[in-house]
């Protein structure tokens, strides 16, 4: 197992917001073997192999219709690489990303198993300092990296949180 994946199980049900072009669901299929990936994006996504995708924007009420449909149950994972298509002003680009941030963790408190895992694409800005708030009302374990694949001038940070507080 991939040790930066290693909350995964081969039963796990993955759900990876803002998907395309599918890199998170290669990623994590090769974990899953037992389990369902749904991807869901606003933008088309070319087919992968054993990884199910709903083209739509997450919050709205058919798209999340749809996800708790394929599911009928609570998830075990969300991943989400979301990112609002950048307008040249930094500032508003981070707030907007994080904003997806904050409505995906308003999912993830919906849908997630009591020990389920959210980890998300943040950009340090203004927002920043609300969602790692709400994720520390919301979660039980909450960790910010930077990974080393990112730029080291690039503001882009990863929330892992883990466990479901009851709210």
């Amino acid at each position: 197992m991939n040790k930066k994946f290693k909350f995964l199980k081969k039963n796990s049900l993955i759900l990876d917001l803002g998907s395309c072009p599918g890199g998170w669901s290669q990623v994590v299929k090769k974990e899953i073997t037992k389990g369902k990936i749904l991807a869901v994006d606003i933008k088309p996504m070319e087919k992968i192999n054993n990884v199910d995708f709903v083209e739509g924007d997450f919050r709205e009420s058919k798209i999340y219709e749809k996800i708790n449909a394929y599911f009928n149950k609570k998830v075990d994972v969300i991943l989400s690489d979301m990112a609002e298509n950048t307008s040249g002003n930094k500032t508003l680009d981070s707030y907007r990303t994080g904003d997806l941030c904050l409505n995906a963790m308003n999912l993830a408190t919906k849908i997630l198993t009591k020990d389920g895992v959210f980890l998300s694409k943040v950009f340090m800005g203004s927002i920043y300092k609300e969602i790692n708030e709400k994720a520390k009302n919301c979660f039980s374990k909450v960790i910010n990296y930077k990974p080393l694949s990112s730029k080291k001038e690039s503001k882009e940070i990863y929330i892992f949180c883990k466990g479901i507080l009851k709210i």
